[in-house]
C-alpha cells in the first residue's frame, strides 16, 4: 500500500456510502446553494480525514452509523474552514481549481462556510452524538486559536521552536486527533483506546505538517525548485527556526531582515533557502518528522493486527514520504 488509493480499498465500500450520505448532507432547499455546494463535491481532495474515521474505527471494530456521522461532521466542519480560509487569504484557487470566492464572491462563500457548519451541528445533535460533536468542536477551537496565536507571533518574527510545535498542533494536528478518536469513538466507550487513538492522531498530524513546511525548502518533483511561498507570508516553520538557532548572531539579522522586506522577489527568498540548507534546517526539521512519524507509529502497536493496522501504518508511511 504505497498510496491513498491502494489505503481507500480496505473501507472502499464505508467510502462509497460515506460519499452518498456526505453529498446528501450538503442538499438544500435554495437552489444557488445547491448549485455551489455540487461544485465542492466535484472537487473532492484525497479525503484523508474520513479515510482516518474509518480506519480508526475498523481497528477497534466494526463501523458503525456513529461512524458515519463522525466523519461526515468532521468533513463538514473541514470544508467550512477552507472555503473560510479562501476569504480570509484571499485565495482563488483551492487544489488546481478555481475557490468558491473566486466564483461567486467572498460573500456567498461566507454564507456557505457557515451553512456547512450548520449542517454539521445540526446532523450531530439529530444522531444525539453529543460526545462526537465535543471531539470536533474542541478541535475547531483549537485551529482557530492556533491561526490567531501564528498571526501574532508572524508579525514579529520571534516565533521559537516550542510555539511552532504548539501552533502547528493546534492547526493541523488536532483536526487529525478529532478523526482518530472520533472514530474510535464512535465504536468504543474504552477510553484509554479513545485517547490513544487521539494521541495517534496528534502524533501523525504533527509529521504531516513538517512534511507540508519541508516543501517549501525542497525541491518541487513538478517544477524542481523549491516553493518558497512561506517565506513570502513570512511565516516562521520548523526548516527555518532550525537554522536560524544554528547560525550566527549577525547572518541570522540579515536573514530576518531579508524576510521583513516581504519582497517577492525570486533571489531574496533562494537567499533564505540557501541559508536554511547551510544551516542544518533541512535535516533538523526532517529528524523532527521522523521522530514523530515513529511514535505515531508506536501509538498502533498494542492494537490486534488486521488489515486496518497495516493502513494506518501504510498511511503513516506515506504522510512523510510524499511528494506534493
Amino acid at each position: 500500500m504505497n498510496t491513498v488509493k491502494e489505503i481507500q480499498q480496505v473501507v472502499k465500500e464505508e467510502l462509497k456510502v460515506f460519499n452518498t450520505k456526505f453529498d446528501d448532507s450538503m442538499k438544500s432547499k435554495i437552489p444557488l446553494l445547491n448549485i455551489v455546494t455540487n461544485y465542492l463535491r466535484r472537487r473532492k481532495g484525497k479525503q484523508v480525514r474520513p479515510l482516518l474515521v474509518f480506519l480508526s474505527a475498523k481497528l477497534i471494530d466494526e463501523v458503525s452509523e456513529s461512524t458515519y456521522t463522525a466523519a461526515i461532521l468532521i468533513e463538514l466542519l473541514h470544508t467550512s474552514t477552507l472555503v473560510h480560509d479562501d476569504v480570509v487569504d484571499d485565495a482563488h484557487e483551492r487544489r488546481g481549481f478555481l475557490s468558491i470566492n473566486a466564483l461567486w464572491r467572498s460573500k456567498i462563500a461566507v454564507l456557505l462556510g457557515d451553512f456547512l457548519l450548520a449542517k454539521g451541528l445540526l446532523i450531530s445533535i439529530e444522531n444525539n452524538e453529543f460526545d462526537l460533536l465535543k471531539i470536533t468542536s474542541e478541535a475547531v477551537q483549537e485551529m482557530i486559536e492556533g491561526e490567531m496565536h501564528q498571526l501574532q507571533k508572524t508579525r514579529k518574527l520571534n516565533l521559537s521552536e516550542e510555539e511552532y510545535f504548539e501552533i502547528i498542533t493546534q492547526k493541523t494536528a488536532t483536526l487529525l486527533a478529532s478523526c482518530t478518536s472520533s472514530g474510535a469513538r464512535s465504536v468504543t466507550k474504552d477510553l484509554e483506546k479513545i485517547a490513544l487513538m487521539k494521541e495517534f492522531g496528534l502524533n501523525l498530524g504533527i509529521a504531516f505538517q513538517i512534511k507540508d513546511d519541508l516543501f517549501d525548502y525542497e525541491a518541487n518533483s513538478v517544477t524542481g525548485k523549491p516553493k518558497g511561498n512561506d517565506i513570502k507570508e513570512k511565516k516562521l516553520t520548523l526548516p527555518l527556526i532550525a537554522a536560524l538557532n544554528n547560525s550566527p548572531k549577525n547572518e541570522k539579522r540579515k536573514i530576518i531582515n531579508l524576510i521583513n522586506k516581504k519582497s517577492s522577489k525570486r533571489d531574496t527568498y533562494m537567499q533564505v533557502i540557501k541559508f536554511v540548507n547551510e544551516y542544518n534546517g533541512i535535516d533538523y526539521a526532517r529528524n523532527k518528522m521522523f521522530e514523530f512519524r515513529d511514535k505515531a507509529l508506536s501509538n498502533l502497536e498494542s492494537f490486534k493486527d488486521s488489515d486496518s493496522k497495516k493502513a494506518l501504518i501504510a498511511l503513516v508511511n506515506y504522510i512523510v514520504e510524499r511528494r506534493k
